[in-house]
């Protein structure tokens, strides 16, 4: 295929993904009371499950300390069409993140006429393990850091007199942000496979780099997370976790790649044995 044949099929890969978008945009947009009252107000509610868990916990160990937004947080809408405009960026959101897989799929089968048989299968694997790390890393943020950010941010005043009146905007950006930004990071093992695989890093620079990758973990849980050591380590500790496995993955990978050059290496000696004997 030509440079313009290759321009022409990834256009129809993006023209799919974005309907893909759209299509689950307008199916949130329709479900306006599942997104809004199940699932995006759900966590400021006492009766959220994290809420619950957490404030269990905190009987069992007879400290009030773990009982987070035991109020419901009251939010107000300031503009005249704020509900609306609301509704269409949190259909957006929402349908960025159900097509994600759909996302992932055909940027995948844009790639893979260029990959061997084995690469390809291994990048197929790659989509589903890339979507299930992405949904985790979403519900994770869901699950444990938003509740904990409502109740920091919600919560913390500079006076007594100065009362909390949270726009319903700055609300859902703080979840949003949160839950895309945790999606992401949970790519990390990914992204380890893909670069070692093009060369850019290996096994050894990421243990030799291990200590500055922690300073990096610590620095990028403190911007995503309220500014308690709670929450941080909350964060910390599953990244850390998942550094970790990148450098296995990457130790995979270095094994694999010097093997395929060690018999590619072996057969090329064969054959110019072959060829002097001739």
């Amino acid at each position: 295929m030509s440079f313009l044949e290759h321009l022409e099929e990834l256009r129809w890969h993006i023209i799919r993904s974005i309907l893909a978008i759209i299509i689950l945009m307008i199916v949130a947009f329709v479900f306006k009371n599942i997104i809004f009252d199940v699932v995006i107000l759900a966590p400021k509610s006492p009766e959220f499950f994290t809420n619950r868990m957490l404030c269990q916990l905190g009987e069992l160990l007879n400290t009030t300390l773990l009982c987070i937004n035991t109020r419901p947080l009251d939010l107000i809408n300031i503009k005249m069409s704020g509900q609306l405009t609301t509704h269409i960026a949190v259909s957006l959101v929402a349908g960025l993140i159900l097509a994600f897989p759909v996302v992932i799929w055909e940027f995948w089968k844009f790639f893979k006429p260029a990959l061997h048989t084995n690469e390809a299968h291994h990048a197929r694997g790659a989509v589903l393990v890339s979507s299930l790390l992405f949904f985790t890393g979403v519900l994770f943020g869901y699950f444990m850091l938003v509740p904990l950010s409502i109740h920091f941010l919600g919560s913390y005043q500079i006076s007594a007199t100065v009362a909390n009146q949270i726009y319903v905007r700055s609300y859902i950006g703080t979840i949003s942000s949160i839950c895309l930004a945790t999606g992401l990071i949970f790519e990390l093992p990914i992204i380890t496979f893909f670069l070692t695989k093009v060369g850019i890093v290996t096994p050894r620079f990421l243990i030799r780099y291990r200590k500055h990758a922690i300073v990096l973990i610590v620095v990028l849980s403190a911007i995503i997370t309220p500014p308690d050591i709670f929450s941080q380590l909350l964060v910390s500790l599953p990244l850390f976790f998942l550094y970790q496995i990148g450098i296995s993955i990457s130790k995979r990978v270095m094994k694999k790649k010097e093997k395929e050059r060690e018999e590619f290496m072996k057969g090329d000696s064969s054959a110019q044995s072959d060829k002097t004997r001739s």
